[in-house]
């Protein structure tokens, strides 16, 4: 086995919001910490409405801080702001009849 291929990882980095998802799949260098490999990813530029470089983060649902090391086949996914807090959200919607299927304005 090559040595240098020895010291990358493939991670995934995912963001979502609701109307365009990506996964993108990247080779970091062994020891990149999580927010690196966002950095490497270059998925700032398919979402320029957020700030990438502030959001937190995680590792296939659980929250992660920035500077945790990244292993190979980590999803690392980047959070984004709610516009609404869904609590408070079901709550209106149940006053006013409705349920969380018909509402669309997250």
């Amino acid at each position: 086995m090559d040595q240098q291929a020895a010291q990358l990882l493939t991670v995934e980095v995912a963001l979502a919001c609701r109307d365009k998802q990506r996964i993108v799949t990247i080779e970091i260098a062994a020891g990149s910490s999580l927010r690196d490999a966002v950095r490497a990813s270059g998925i700032d530029a398919l979402f320029p409405d957020i700030d990438v470089a502030s959001a937190p983060l995680g590792v296939w649902g659980e929250a992660r801080a920035d500077d945790v090391p990244a292993r190979a086949g980590d999803r690392i996914e980047i959070y984004r702001t709610l516009r609404n807090d869904p609590r408070a959200l079901r709550m209106r919607l149940a006053a006013e009849g409705r349920t969380m299927g018909e509402h669309r304005g997250d």
